[in-house]
């Protein structure tokens, strides 16, 4: 519990810093170097220091405005959750900021650590990038109502997609096609800093295969573009051990693969069978096999969960698990 007490020259003056580094590091705390942020914070915390305001205190100077932060210029399917934030929110004219995040998978140190401390939102969605421990803290003490999509923290509401389930599902629907060895075709993830929806995809693969590690071979991509993807399977086409069937992490992924194998002259499912994650309709034109994700569902129930919280904030945290759809089309 904070102390409105204690006031940010009491925490600059037991810091031996200036008051505007204190507001660096609270606000923007990428422009501090980490050994001063930390001593802020941790002495901030220490004093009972509390830069936002309470509960009822917000409730009477409510902004109208909620921040969301994902990784939009990398995945088009956190732009279409949007849409579904902001149709939930439309009606009750509440301004949405957008803030764009790197990619977790192409970051060395993908934890969100660095959050500003912002008191001018009544609530926080972060979608796709996980929050680190510190991260957590700083929400914890001093940040708006949070709601987490595509990431878990045990001290915030969450809504999660089943990706384990996903891959076992589609894992085995090969299986049942009688393939024995497929191919995952992804983005390469530079930290094991956290555990990616790529990982949990795996394990669902290899549980389908009977728990058989070997019978998972990565393709990994210089790049998450369709022109890669394309590229790689020239690559996989000319080798005699390839797989028999490929999944790739995302529809755009898999359509650059059936390019490249359409390049090589090869057909799917005859060749080598193919199957993807999303279903847009990019996926519908090709006749791909997929996994259904609601992506705009996903961004409504969030942003219905946030807003829950907007109201009454002293609510245990909670987590949505969304079911994913197995889509069988030709390409399998």
């Amino acid at each position: 519990m904070g102390n409105s007490s204690v006031t940010i020259y009491q925490v600059a003056q037991a810091a031996g810093v200036s008051i505007s580094t204190v507001s660096l590091a609270l606000n923007h705390p990428d422009r501090v170097s980490s050994a001063t942020r930390d001593r802020i914070i941790g002495i901030a915390g220490e004093l009972g220091y509390r830069p936002g305001a309470t509960a009822s205190e917000r409730a009477k100077r409510r902004t109208g405005r909620i921040a969301v932060l994902a990784p939009f210029s990398s995945y088009e399917t956190y732009r279409t959750r949007l849409i579904g934030i902001l149709e939930t929110f439309g009606p009750d004219d509440v301004e949405v900021v957008v803030l764009d995040s790197p990619s977790a998978a192409e970051a060395s140190s993908p934890l969100l650590e660095t959050l500003p401390v912002r008191g001018d939102v009544d609530g926080l969605l972060i979608m796709g990038v996980p929050l680190g421990e510190q991260g957590a803290d700083r929400l914890r003490r001093w940040g708006p109502p949070t709601v987490l999509v595509d990431s878990v923290h045990p001290a915030f509401s969450t809504v999660a997609f089943n990706d384990e389930h996903a891959g076992y599902l589609i894992a085995a629907h090969l299986r049942d096609h009688g393939h024995e060895r497929l191919g995952y075709l992804h983005e390469p993830q530079r930290s094991t800093d956290y555990v990616s929806p790529g990982q949990l995809r795996r394990r669902g693969f290899i549980r389908a295969l009977g728990g058989d590690a070997h019978a998972v071979e990565e393709l990994t991509l210089p790049h998450n573009t369709f022109d890669a993807a394309r590229a790689l399977a020239a690559e996989v086409a000319s080798r005699s051990d390839r797989p028999t069937a490929v999944v790739a992490h995302h529809d755009v992924l898999a359509a650059g693969f059936l390019a490249g194998l359409r390049d090589a002259g090869l057909r799917a499912p005859a060749d080598i069978a193919v199957a993807g994650f999303d279903d847009g309709p990019l996926a519908e034109a090709l006749d791909l096999t997929t996994i259904r994700q609601h992506f705009a569902d996903s961004g409504r129930r969030a942003a219905e969960l946030l807003r829950s919280l907007i109201q009454s904030e002293n609510q245990t945290a909670s987590n949505t698990l969304l079911t994913p759809e197995l889509i069988i089309r030709k390409t399998t």
